[in-house]
């Protein structure tokens, strides 16, 4: 197994034989130069594993896979917690990649995940409006909490504004030149718009999902319990994986309760939540939930959005590994 723990500049990369003894350790520049080193002193069976992260990893991997090494990908939280456990009281781009490498030996991975360039620049498009959709946020805080400076931000709120209005009809254009599938079928469910229906069918096609809980679990909208013995603690979502799907479908949800129809399912969800003693958040999460496991519904089964279906459970309960 290749362990390689990958930054801007280089690539610190440890060989680990079937029983896990060390073969070499070596460190090597960040660039197609470097990964070709480590293909030729790496044997064609033993796997690669790495991180996500970003453009720092994909060429590394596509690299890899193009020259018939498999790639597998480690989820970074449960990767940290592993190193953190074996290696607690030290931290070095070595260790790393041998941790990682170790990790792979003990955990059975997916494969990295390679996107074409079409679908990698709708994804920076994405990216680059989950920045703004920030910056936005923290400063529409500011000027409600700095009056004196609320001109200022003001401005650049406008310009933020603007520039998210470019972005959108940037994501719309290359939605179009993707011809990614399911984004105007998603796009029809009341509360989702074209921003969200393309963030959630390519996180949808890329992951393929086998279930509707794995893609709730990935996006952090499942409930966590915790409990020890007497103890009886409080549920809260859990909050890991993709944060800015679950802000979008947490405010696709509010814009579904603000729609005119009297019969919409999800007002009714909403209205049961609340009878049940749940803060209006709470309500909402749970409306979010729903209406990201009717996505995946709507994509797996390559279906249309009709109301009368929506509490219809058409896949059976099962047991769940929900890694990412």
């Amino acid at each position: 197994m290749l362990g390689l723990d990958v930054s801007k500049a280089s690539v610190a990369a440890t060989l680990l034989d079937t029983d896990q003894r060390l073969r070499w350790e070596r460190t090597v520049p960040n660039n197609p130069v470097g990964i070709a080193m480590l293909l030729r002193e790496t044997p064609p069976d033993h796997p690669w594993v790495m991180e996500p992260t970003g453009s720092y990893s994909s060429p590394i991997a596509r690299q890899a896979v193009d020259a018939g090494r498999c790639v597998l990908m480690a989820p970074p939280r449960q990767a940290q917690a592993f190193l953190r456990s074996v290696q607690p009281r030290a931290k070095t781009d070595r260790l790393d990649s041998r941790g990682l490498a170790r990790y792979a030996c003990a955990i059975p991975l997916h494969p990295y995940p390679l996107k074409s360039a079409v679908m990698e620049a709708l994804d920076q498009l994405l990216a680059a409006r989950q920045g703004l959709a920030r910056s936005l946020a923290r400063l529409k805080q500011q000027r409600a909490t700095l009056p004196a400076a609320a001109s200022v931000l003001s401005f650049a709120i406008d310009a933020l504004e603007a520039q998210q209005k470019v972005l959108n009809h940037q994501i719309a254009a290359q939605t179009r030149i993707a011809h990614l599938p399911g984004v105007a079928t998603l796009d029809r469910v009341p509360g989702i718009g074209p921003v969200l229906a393309t963030a959630a069918a390519a996180c949808l096609h890329a992951k393929a999902f086998s279930h509707p809980d794995r893609f709730v679990a990935y996006i952090g909208l499942d409930v966590r319990v915790r409990q020890s013995g007497t103890r009886q603690g409080q549920q809260a979502l859990s909050k890991h994986g993709h944060a800015e799907l679950r802000r979008l479908f947490y405010l696709a949800a509010q814009a579904n309760l603000r729609t005119k129809d009297p019969l919409n399912p999800f007002k009714l969800q909403y209205a049961r939540e609340r009878t049940k003693g749940l803060s209006s958040t709470a309500a909402l999460n749970a409306v979010a939930r729903k209406l990201a496991r009717l996505c995946w519904s709507l994509m797996h089964h390559r279906t249309e959005y009709s109301p009368n279906r929506v509490y219809t459970q058409i896949h059976p309960p099962e047991s769940l590994d929900i890694q990412p």
